[in-house]
């Protein structure tokens, strides 16, 4: 279970990070500052999880990073299209 929600905190934080990255690029402020709150608690738990992980826990978590990122890219303008859009 653990490895799930490592890998959870680790999509999450890597997410919101890619999705944050393009909130600032097209200035979209509120959103800017909801992502910040996503970045901050995934990133907790990961400092509180991390320090005692298993090989299998720290692998559950390398791997969910790039496919928060892949998805942050495929989901941020399929949101926000309205507001990036000219």
């Amino acid at each position: 279970m653990t490895e799930l929600t490592l890998f959870g905190s680790a999509f999450i934080t890597v997410f919101a990070l890619g999705f944050q990255q393009q909130n600032v690029i097209h200035r979209h402020f509120r959103s800017a500052a909801l992502t910040s709150f996503a970045i901050g608690a995934s990133q907790i738990y990961l400092w509180r999880t991390l320090p005692d992980a298993t090989w299998s826990e720290i692998l559950s978590t390398l791997m969910g990073g790039p496919v928060g990122i892949l998805a942050a890219m495929w989901l941020h303008p399929r949101l926000l299209k309205k507001k990036t859009a000219p």
